[in-house]
């Protein structure tokens, strides 16, 4: 009943939806102890390290359940943070037996060891105060207990110890870059470098296959298959050039703007000593944002890196897509390509298989497009001083790079390393094609080889035949003419 009274007098709610909050907790926790803000006190599970506000925040943002808690790599960056907040700040005065306390608890959720502990969903303040106080919270608490304190007793402060120089203003926009360049560089880089050389390498395993292009979807000249894995691995690695090329505004990081950019209750210095800590600690370099009224009201790197994420979506999409296509059949399809054959593919038709790499591939293509939207909108949205759309701007950067890393290998392992050439079903649909005519061209003119084309088709005969019925070439010039592989380059 504690809980319920507190939680009725502080937050305002309904006395049926506090009652049923707490009687969810009591599901997962059977003791509680009391902590306290600027609210007044309220219960928050003993079992917990969390504090009064993250408590407060769990029961006012009841939004979307577990699935929408904040990302992991947020919450593993606000350790790297911390840890370097308290480890500046001991040059500025900072007891050093607390500091060193915040810096072993700060490490522990930095190597994700304290998850449970941060249970926040993204849809909260814009500004993502709930999730620094959650961090705040949580490595004070466990900061208590290195010290061999109790929980709850605040002898290190979530605010005046583990926030110390920092406002959630210029926290919340660190640790998304901190999250998102770490992210980019452990996981997409290596997975987008990896498909590129399996594109490569299956352009050069092609390079003597010589198939007919299609063009609106119809039949066109011909072309090498190793030509369009060619084209192919040219999309990932411009891709892969895109996304690199966001990085330096990623590696600038708003810590010691604070609550508008000004630096108020920062010390002189702090701001570049954080970022050079924070580059120390992850091996990438950060350096302090050139502007931190920039850094703190807009997120515009955000907006370009999601947009880069997006080119390469819409890229894998057709790569994807292309794949698909030339794989399909087995019989009554294009049939140019054989694709690995990974699984069953339906319920009710026996022996049928499906190119589901690609078409899981699609499919993350397709959110990834929709996450840009959502970062779109809330990077517009910075409104004077500050953007308050940060956690979902965050959180929808965070899920396309993972999407795009996992699915890219994925691809890459399962499908397009087994892909093979079905060079009868190629050469049968190359010999088979009225485009080839277009060699004619210099010969005979556009109308009269417009000609030759269409009599083929309507007389369902070969060009060879068309042309030779409509006098405009001897055999002996056709045969010299029209010559597959002359045609997938330019001539002497």
């Amino acid at each position: 009943m504690a809980i319920y009274v507190a939680s009725r007098r502080l937050s305002g709610g309904t006395a049926a939806a506090t009652l049923r909050y707490a009687t969810a907790m009591r599901s997962y926790s059977t003791s509680f102890r009391e902590e306290r803000d600027t609210f007044g006190p309220i219960q928050v599970p003993s079992d917990k390290l969390w504090g009064a506000q993250t408590q407060r925040s769990l029961q006012n943002f009841e939004i979307g359940g577990e699935r929408e808690r904040m990302p992991e790599p947020i919450v593993r960056a606000f350790g790297v943070l911390k840890k370097c907040a308290a480890k500046v700040n001991m040059e500025y005065g900072l007891d050093p037996t607390i500091g060193k306390a915040i810096m072993q608890a700060a490490q522990e959720v930095a190597e994700g060891k304290l998850n449970d502990h941060f249970p926040l969903v993204v849809w909260q303040t814009g500004s993502g105060t709930q999730s620094n106080m959650n961090a705040n919270e949580v490595i004070a608490n466990r900061a208590a207990e290195i010290l061999g304190r109790k929980r709850g007793e605040k002898c290190v402060h979530p605010n005046d110890h583990v926030n110390r120089s920092q406002s959630s203003n210029d926290t919340f926009p660190t640790v998304m870059h901190i999250a998102a360049a770490t992210e980019i560089n452990s996981r997409l880089i290596p997975s987008l470098k990896t498909l590129h050389t399996t594109l490569d390498s299956k352009s050069f395993e092609f390079k003597d296959i010589v198939k007919i292009g299609r063009t609106h979807t119809q039949d066109a000249t011909p072309l090498t298959l190793g030509q369009e894995f060619g084209g192919y691995a040219t999309q990932v690695k411009y891709g892969l050039n895109r996304v690199t090329c966001t990085l330096p505004r990623l590696y600038q990081l708003a810590q010691g703007g604070t609550a508008v950019g000004t630096g108020l209750n920062t010390k002189k210095g702090f701001d570049v000593k954080i970022a050079a800590a924070v580059a120390e600690e992850t091996n990438l370099p950060f350096v302090t944002a050139e502007n931190k009224f920039e850094a703190l009201a807009a997120h515009d790197a955000c907006v370009e890196t999601s947009g880069s994420l997006n080119t390469i979506a819409t890229s894998l999409m057709k790569i994807a897509n292309d794949i698909r296509f030339l794989g399909s059949g087995p019989r009554c399809g294009l049939g140019e390509l054989v694709l690995p054959e990974n699984e069953p593919g339906s319920s009710i038709m026996p022996g049928k298989v499906n190119p589901t790499q690609c078409e899981a591939l699609t499919m993350v293509c397709a959110q990834v497009m929709g996450n840009h939207v959502a970062v779109t909108v809330g990077g517009s949205n910075g409104h004077f001083e500050l953007n308050v759309f940060k956690p979902v701007i965050a959180s929808a950067l965070l899920h396309s790079v993972r999407l795009i890393a996992d699915a890219s290998a994925s691809f890459e392992k399962n499908c397009v390393r087994g892909i093979e050439a079905n060079r009868e079903r190629i050469s049968k649909l190359l010999h088979e094609s009225l485009m080839l005519v277009t060699s004619l061209n210099p010969k005979i003119g556009y109308d009269n080889a417009a000609a030759v084309a269409k009599k083929a088709h309507k007389e369902g005969s070969t060009l060879k035949e068309a042309a030779l019925k409509l006098g405009v070439l001897t055999s002996e010039e056709f045969d010299t003419l029209v010559v597959p592989e002359k045609m997938i380059g330019p001539s002497d």
